[in-house]
């Protein structure tokens, strides 16, 4: 259920501290119930889905049946401005998403921003991508890396008007960060 309550939060573009403000639950709270360090009482249930705007069985449906020996993908999530598909089954720490957005017919506005709890780095697969990161713009391409912190205000939208882009995103939700192994070139022993 965390993974629900974090996913149609951050849809809706509100921040942990402004759904502890609206609820009167606390945002140490709020992270701990959608990391899955915490299961959440009916109340507090309750409460989240009047603020969001959802039905409880929206957020309390059952979780997918466990993965047997031959796994399938994991499904995919549409909304009208992009495609999510899960690489990774979580209930806390790093986990992994691969994001498609359409391509666009016109340059679109500077994109909406929003600010959580964590860590974030995403890759550029294919297109353009637009990262609004605080007062920066920058415009990544294939293979280019951004990685911040998520208390930044931060939001993308496709830069390219020649097609969707697809980009690679690694969250740690307590500010988890991915840490390389190998030395970067010319600086081996």
């Amino acid at each position: 259920m965390g993974a629900r309550l974090r996913a149609v939060r951050e849809r809706r573009g509100l921040t942990l501290a402004g759904v502890g403000d609206a609820t009167g639950i606390s945002s140490s709270t709020l992270s701990r119930i959608e990391t899955g360090r915490r299961k959440p009482t009916l109340e507090v249930v309750l409460r989240l889905a009047e603020e969001y705007g959802v039905s409880l069985d929206e957020l309390a449906a059952p979780a997918p049946a466990p993965a047997t020996e031959r796994r399938s993908p994991a499904p995919r999530t549409a909304r009208a401005d992009k495609t999510v598909l899960p690489l990774t089954r979580y209930v806390g720490g790093l986990h992994a998403h691969k994001h498609v957005l359409p391509a666009v017919g016109e340059p679109p506005g500077r994109p909406r921003q929003v600010s959580h709890e964590g860590y974030e780095w995403l890759c550029v697969l294919y297109g353009r991508l637009w990262l609004a990161l605080g007062d920066q713009d920058l415009v990544l391409t294939a293979g280019e890396v951004a990685e911040f912190d998520t208390r930044t205000p931060h939001g993308v939208a496709n830069a390219g008007s020649s097609g969707p882009v697809e980009y690679l995103i690694m969250f740690g939700p307590q500010g988890e960060r991915l840490r390389p192994r190998t030395p970067p070139v010319g600086k081996q022993r």
